[in-house]
């Protein structure tokens, strides 16, 4: 068994909240490409209203102008890991447009499970709750 590292947990972690903050930024940018190196092919997300979305059909609502998050700002994002699988929670504020409409601004729990693939990590399930 190969020993751990002073430190290596903690930069595992830092390294998910940067790869996290980099999957929000691409989503708010609307950058299709990025977003789909950093969520697995079978990403599937679950939305506040309870909708069951795939990567697809995700991404290809930003792609289409369907959904348009105009911010989305995370706290705090809390790490879990476990050898290839890490989980991610935090609270985040939100302002979106869905189907030209806009969603008010408001606070969502967020949590959202990483799995490493072929050496990189991917965002493979990811669930929305409104807080009221």
């Amino acid at each position: 068994m190969q020993e751990q590292h002073p430190g290596s947990e903690a930069a595992m972690q830092e390294q998910l909240r940067d790869i996290e903050r980099g999957r929000l930024r691409a989503l708010v940018d609307g950058d299709v490409a990025l977003a789909r190196t950093l969520h697995a092919d079978d990403f599937q997300l679950v939305t506040p209203i309870g909708g069951l979305l795939s990567r697809e059909e995700y991404l290809g609502a930003i792609a289409a102008g369907h959904m348009r998050y105009l911010s989305w700002e995370p706290g705090e994002i809390a790490v879990r890991v476990h050898g290839d699988a890490a989980v991610l929670r935090y609270q985040a504020q939100l302002e979106i447009h869905f189907a030209g409409q806009a969603v008010p601004r408001a606070r969502y729990w967020h949590i959202d499970s990483y799995e490493r693939r072929a050496g990189r990590w991917q965002a493979v399930w990811s669930q929305a709750t409104a807080i009221r």
